[in-house]
């Protein structure tokens, strides 16, 4: 069961947000915040797997809590969920530390789907978000291209990467199992000294 806590200054899209995680098996909303202090307090006591943020709240914003949560809990995964999907509040939060980053205009599914994959460690980003970022560091020159000693399987992993696909997609578009793909993500992190996902799918679109 993936414990999760909703942060959003809105009532009713917190409410909206429990009823779709109270409708799976595997998602348990375990509390509620409408503020970054209140995310806070309730981290600490009862540290849930995924929080699920918003950025602009009153009083302590979902930036400045994100990197509270995880300079005390660096454990805990946080997934931004915001009507703001600019760069002006993407990449603060993800010097924060935020693992994922989506608009609340995302489907239901892909918003449960993006819950499971940072649960599991994972970086889930809107498909815009992630294009954004990449071309943003290819412009840069900010990572170098991918290293010549990959294997064909993980360069065929590293492609799928960069498309953005979860290791599950992965998996079944490769016919292998998921424990299969994520050796080759471990490995191609390592191999490459990537620290994230999305720093291996800006490998993928230079490499």
């Amino acid at each position: 069961m993936i414990r999760t806590l909703l942060v959003d200054d809105q009532r009713l899209v917190r409410a909206g947000l429990r009823m779709l995680c109270e409708n799976t098996a595997d998602i348990e909303v375990v509390g509620e915040a409408e503020n970054g202090h209140q995310a806070t307090q309730l981290v600490a006591r009862l540290v849930p797997d995924v929080v699920l943020m918003d950025l602009r709240m009153p009083g302590v914003d979902g930036i400045t809590a994100t990197s509270r949560i995880l300079a005390a809990h660096p454990a805990v995964h946080v997934l931004v969920l915001t009507t703001f999907d600019d760069d002006e509040h993407l990449y603060p939060a993800l010097a924060a530390g935020a693992q994922g980053f989506l608009g609340k205009d995302a489907p239901p599914e892909q918003l449960l789907d993006a819950i499971r994959r940072t649960a599991a460690g994972e970086s889930p980003f809107s498909p815009s978000v992630l294009r954004r970022l990449i071309r943003a560091a290819v412009d840069a020159h900010r990572t170098p291209e991918a290293p010549a000693g990959l294997t064909d399987r993980e360069r065929e992993v590293l492609a799928l990467v960069g498309d953005g696909l979860s290791n599950a997609e992965i998996a079944g578009r490769l016919h292998v199992a998921v424990s299969t793909v994520k050796t080759h993500v471990a490995a191609l992190m390592t191999k490459t000294g990537a620290t994230n996902r999305v720093r291996l799918a800006i490998l993928a679109h230079r490499g």
